[in-house]
Parts: structure tokens; sequence; C-alpha cells
């Protein structure tokens, strides 16, 4: 089949949506199709250029080409989802998050004034009218399939993939540091895990892995670690290597993930194949759907106290470490995550 997917990009910005396309035409790929990925710039500031960015993606052709008509679109994240296609599915990453359960929040573009709530409406209104369109909608999870739900009375199917890498993924013991891997943005919550640390009783270390979005989010986090004297307790790693993240991952004790409504998580995933415990938050989305409290890792509420108390008790106990890894790994391979399931699923007629 000739296939054509459609995401968006935006400008010097690589993250977990643009790992999955990519691997996503690798496995389309391998199973004998014929792919291009079609991406479109996107940038949802200011608000009002949102309505233009919609028209846009409605205005695009990939059904015909110069070497004929293509068989299949694949549509995975807003605007480019709106693309026609006599034959489409998609594979929702997520809405325009800013409209929906994140609107009129510390973490959303969009607040509940004249300006804000106009764009919402436009959003809702092409979501509730273009979506349908496809043959199929599919979800990264069960997680986003909830929000289409609540929110528009769409439903679709969840469908998991495996992280990047996962197989090279492996466990070499359970060292003196907890591991928290994340693009360093409000959303991932790094503060909180620095807050949380601030109030634990042991002596709890906290290795940082991940780039910020921008300057000064990592300064609010260096300059709380100087103003509560954790310097030495507190390691920021930036960018590492491949090789030196799988490393970092295996000596880990364990892992903490505690971001707010998160859609899927890859770092669920990257722990679970690393044998690896996660800690993370009752309202923390994707994670949910593969922790389980007390047996593959620990789910807390969004609260510094009650992760602090989460860290101390998997800190002081290699054991209960070693035991939710193991868990964890067994639950990952039960739960058969694999790139054959999920073409198989999209390419269906």
């Amino acid at each position: 089949m000739k296939i054509v997917i459609t995401t968006v990009q935006a400008l010097f910005v690589k993250g977990g949506a643009e790992f999955l396309a990519d691997n996503l035409v690798c496995a389309l790929k391998q199973a004998g199709h014929q792919v291009e990925l079609v991406k479109i710039p996107f940038m949802d500031r200011p608000c009002e250029k949102i309505e233009e960015q919609i028209i846009t993606a409605r205005l695009m052709e990939v059904a015909s080409t110069w070497t004929g008509q293509t068989d299949l679109c694949i549509g995975l994240k807003f605007p480019a989802y709106f693309i026609p296609h006599p034959n489409k599915v998609i594979w929702m990453l997520h809405q325009h998050r800013d409209a929906y359960e994140l609107f009129d929040t510390s973490y959303s573009n969009l607040k509940n004034n004249d300006i804000g709530n106009e764009a919402r409406t436009i959003i809702y209104n092409a979501d509730n009218r273009y979506l349908p369109e496809a043959k199929r909608i599919y979800t990264i999870s069960e997680h986003v399939s909830q929000r289409l739900e609540k929110y528009n009375g769409i439903g679709s199917v969840p469908l998991y993939h495996p992280c990047p890498d996962m197989d090279r993924f492996f466990c070499k013991g359970y060292e003196d540091y907890i591991l928290v891997p994340s693009r360093i943005t409000q959303a991932k919550r790094q503060m909180l895990a620095l807050e949380a640390l601030a109030k634990t009783r042991s002596n709890v270390k906290l290795y940082i892995l991940g780039k910020a979005d921008h300057p000064a989010e990592m300064k609010k986090l260096t300059d709380f670690v100087e103003e509560q004297h954790l310097e030495e307790r507190v390691r920021f790693l930036d960018y590492v290597s491949q090789e030196e993240k799988f490393r970092l991952y295996a000596e880990a004790k364990a892992i903490l993930f505690v971001p707010k409504e998160e859609d899927y998580g890859y770092i669920t995933l990257e722990a679970m194949a690393a044998s690896k415990p996660v800690i993370t938050a009752t309202d923390s989305g994707g994670p949910l759907e593969f922790v389980e409290h007390d047996k593959t890792g620990m789910v807390m509420q969004p609260e510094a106290e009650e992760l602090a108390r989460a860290m101390d008790e998997i800190w002081s106990s290699n054991t209960m470490a070693e035991t939710y890894g193991r868990q964890a790994k067994k639950k990952l391979e039960e739960m058969d995550v694999s790139w054959n399931r999920v073409v198989k699923e999209l390419v269906r007629t």
C-alpha cells in the first residue's frame, strides 16, 4: 500500500511524538508498504492563528500524487489529523489539550476570556465535525480515549506501541539514586519531584535527566535546589547518549515519573523494560495504565509529602525495588506491546 502519515512539527523540538512518527514509518516499511511522513509546522501562539492552521490542514491534498493515488492516510496530531482522505484512519496522540482538560490552567495558553473561549469553540467544532470522517479512530492510550469520549462523545480504540529501543533496556542492579527522566517542562512536574525530595527523611538522591524546554524552567529548579541546600542530593544530567541512558536506567533504584495528565509516557515503558519500579501520581494519566500500586510500582497523590513517603519507602528496601521491578518487566511482556500489532490494526481493511 501507499500510505501517508500526517502529523505536525513544532520547529526545533523533538520528543515522544516525533519518535512515534519515525518509528511508525519504519514499522510500516518493514511490513512492505510505501510510506511518506507529512509534517506541517504548528505553533499555537498567538491562539488567534489556530483557526488558520485548521484551514490549512483542510486545504492540503495527500490523496492524489504525481505517482497515482495513495491508499491510506494515518492522522496522528491536531490539526494534521484533519487533512482529508477518502480512506483515513486516525491514531490520535492527543487532541489540542489546551482547549480541553488543560483549559484555563497554568499549563494552557487558552484562558477563560473572549479570545480563549473563541479559540476553544473553534477547536471543539473542528474536532466534532472532522474527526468522524475517519473510517476508524484509535488512540495511543485508554486515557486519551476517555478524554475523547468525555469531551466530544466520540468512541475510539486504544492501541499501545513500544517505546524506542525497548528491547535494549536492561537491569544491572539497584544503586543509590532514583532517576527522573523527561523533558524539563512545567507539565512534567520536576519541581514537584524536588519538593518531595526536600521532605524525605532518608538520604534519597535524584538524577534529573532531560533538557529544559526553556532556560527559565531550569533556573526554577536550580534555584530551588540551592535554597533547600539539596546540592549533594540532586544531579542534573541534561543530554546524554543513548548508551548512557540505558546505563542510567539499568542501575537506578527506581524511576520517578509524575507528569500532569500524560497521554502515554515512554518513560513508564522504559522503566518496565529495565525491570525498574515506577513511582507515579494519581493524576499522571497514561502511566496508570501500566503501573499497579504495590505491585509494579507506587501510585501516590500528587503531593510532595505523599511522594516523599514513597521515595523513602523504596529507598530503604532493595528487596521492594527488585520485586516490583521484576513484576513490571513481566507485565510488560504479557501485554504484547509491539509494532507488529500496531501495523496490523492500522492497515486492516
